[in-house]
């Protein structure tokens, strides 16, 4: 009887250790799993106070300044905001942000730039077209194919079936549609569409591009024709200075202006140059580069048109025409000379972008069948590379953007 009794005190001790045990095991296994919850949770809000640190540094440079910024929040933690030039006289800056909270600390780092027109396949202040006296909405319609940025201060005008490609913004908060909408009008937004989004107003002059042009650049006054050549020289017309197809290189500077007359331009591009003039511009043929960007991705060739007036595209150009640039119309529009006049000429290809103060008409089109009439059916194919890398001098928006792939953590 007593050996039973001891076999079970001894029992007993045993499950009570067991249970002992079990209970410190399970009870620092909670202990270490709530630590790293508690770790878990430190790092992520380390991760939006670093985070804060890079708005901090993005607004900080919207008002110029440059240096360090410390700000600390309470029961979280603080972050330290460096803003500095990638290099003496960049366009570039870096911003680095490192957060602490509970001991825990993390780093990020972002690169930004002036946001540039440049980045848009298409802008306008408005989407109607002064002429005669009136205010006429110039359409979007089946068969237009619009892929990239797309952005305007006004409305969009739709017909039919165009097919948007890239994220596309609008100012106001409705859709003018010819036939009341879908299903007779049924444009494709593949990528979304914001309305009531935030207006750019456009600049009125080319103001960087001229000092530029003037200082160190090239020059001209009077009208003036430009050929792009494929061993990167250029042949220019120019009366007042006697020249008729002289050749010579692109301004080492990268900036052309001319005062007092139209610019016209054709051929093909080897090299990187922004033109303007205070008048228009014609295209006369094609505009193309001589290292296809579409081939070769790392393509140094850019070219950046820009009119304090209007950009035409002659009504002698080709059928099929094409445009190799990120033109600019700040004055007025970007259309076809002529454009009311048939029949229809095939389609108008853009590789770059499209900016214009008031959109300009291309082309005329039956507004029953949305088939073209004259003009150009358009095919405008946004150049990405343009928004890390814009056309020199070229007009900005006033803000600042990422670089693309810069956001790190260190």
């Amino acid at each position: 009887m007593e050996n039973k009794k001891g076999f079970l005190l001894i029992t007993s001790y045993l499950v009570i250790i067991v249970l002992l045990t079990l209970g410190s095991a399970f009870l620092l296994r909670s202990v270490n799993e709530n630590k790293l919850a508690q770790r878990e949770i430190m790092r992520k809000q380390t991760f939006y106070l670093a985070e804060a640190g890079i708005d901090r540094g993005l607004d900080e440079k919207r008002q110029g300044h440059l240096g360090t910024f410390n700000q600390c929040l309470q029961n979280i933690g603080c972050y330290q905001c460096t803003l500095s030039e990638t290099a003496p006289g960049s366009s570039r800056w870096i911003i680095v942000s490192t957060s602490t909270v509970g001991g825990v600390s993390r780093t990020v780092r972002m690169e930004i730039l002036p946001d540039s027109y440049a980045r848009y396949l298409y802008f306008t202040d408005s989407e109607h077209f002064p002429w005669h006296g009136w205010h006429i909405p110039v359409w979007f319609i089946t068969g237009d194919l619009l892929n990239g940025p797309l952005q305007t201060n006004s409305h969009l005008n739709i017909s039919g079936d165009p097919v948007f490609g890239g994220v596309v913004k609008t100012a106001d908060n409705y859709i003018n549609y010819m036939h009341g909408g879908p299903p007779d009008d049924n444009p494709d937004f593949q990528q979304g569409i914001e309305l009531g989004a935030a207006v750019f107003p456009m600049p009125s002059k080319a103001l960087d591009l001229r000092t530029a042009a003037v200082q160190n650049g090239l020059h001209l006054n009077g009208p003036t024709a430009i050929v792009f050549k494929n061993d990167g020289t250029i042949d220019v017309t120019n009366n007042q200075q006697g020249w008729i197809n002289q050749n010579m290189s692109l301004p080492t500077n990268k900036a052309l202006f001319v005062t007092g007359g139209d610019l016209a331009v054709s051929g093909t591009l080897n090299g990187s140059v922004t033109m303007g003039t205070n008048r228009d511009i014609v295209i006369v043929d094609n505009v193309l580069y001589h290292d296809n960007p579409r081939v070769n991705p790392n393509s140094q060739d850019t070219l950046g048109l820009i009119a304090e007036r209007d950009i035409l595209i002659s009504k002698d150009a080709p059928h099929n025409v094409e445009i190799n640039a990120s033109v600019m119309a700040l004055g007025n529009s970007f259309e076809v000379e002529e454009w009311w006049v048939g029949p229809a000429k095939g389609v108008l290809t853009l590789y770059g972008g499209v900016i214009q103060q008031n959109r300009g008409p291309v082309g005329t089109f039956n507004r029953s069948t949305n088939t073209r009439m004259s003009g150009y059916s358009k095919n405008y194919q946004h150049d990405s590379r343009l928004g890390d890398n814009p056309p020199p001098y070229y007009p900005t928006t006033g803000d600042y953007i990422q670089v693309a792939g810069s956001w790190e953590e260190q």
